[in-house]
């Protein structure tokens, strides 16, 4: 049992050195020599990079307490990582350092299949707390109300729930492209008009949720995107799908 866990930890700080390398291939122009998003005051020793790719290794390992990672799991690497920041600093920059996170994604993204025209876009529901105690969620409501959770339905469980939708956009080989979260109650359409506004001359596929004649015209003209979906049986001109 020992052994095993010795060997997570040299698991975690192993993937840390190659994620960190990875980020510092796809940060041209994002960080300075040092490593971090040139910004006035002193220059962090733990740069932004190192911060991101810490980030990326915690989520690679399945953690998803900050307190767990600093208290129990990075104790060994002190003298590995000198500069290592407190957790309450990560916690602080892991949010100031998210837009770069998720360039360096973007990034990663296209070299691995940069040159697709052909996607998939689909959404699954998060939920937040049961049905029966989402009027007595106060989550997000004493501040931006849009970014609350709220009820919505699940056509595939047929059941509702209460909190968030996630949309994905990927590619033939499962990378994903592009992903968003709106509240439960937003129609999944709703997300195909960001969709245009960075992809064009594609084609994505969606389920029978994505259908809507207008926006699929206005996807067509606006950014030459063909969004096929299924008809549904009750449909005029309806015709099988190859």
């Amino acid at each position: 049992k020992t052994l095993s866990s010795n060997h997570r930890m040299y698991n975690l700080y192993t993937k840390f050195v190659k994620i960190l390398e990875i980020c510092k291939q796809f940060s041209e122009n994002l960080v300075n020599e040092s490593g971090n998003v040139p910004r006035r005051g002193p220059v962090p020793k733990f740069s932004d990079l190192e911060v991101v790719a810490l980030s990326l290794t915690a989520e690679t390992e399945s953690i998803d307490s900050e307190k767990w990672l600093f208290d129990y799991k990075l104790q060994e690497y002190k003298d590995s990582i000198p500069n290592l920041i407190s957790r309450r600093q990560f916690n602080d920059r892991r949010k100031k350092t998210a837009g770069l996170c998720e360039e360096l994604r973007k990034r990663i993204a296209m070299e691995m299949d940069g040159g697709e025209e052909q996607f998939f876009v689909d959404s699954k529901p998060i939920e937040v707390c049961r049905v029966a105690r989402g009027k007595r969620c106060k989550m997000g409501r004493t501040g931006n109300f849009s970014q609350a959770p709220d009820f919505g339905f699940c056509a595939s469980q047929n059941t509702y729930y209460f909190g968030y939708k996630l949309h994905a956009l990927c590619g033939l080989s499962g990378v994903i492209h592009s992903y968003d979260l709106s509240k439960a109650s937003v129609a999944v359409l709703h997300y195909m008009k960001d969709v245009k506004h960075t992809y064009h001359d594609c084609s994505i596929y969606g389920d029978k949720g994505y259908i809507g004649a207008d926006v699929q015209l206005d996807l067509f003209e606006t950014a030459h995107i063909r969004l096929e979906c299924p008809y549904r049986l009750n449909q005029k001109d309806w015709k099988p799908t190859f």
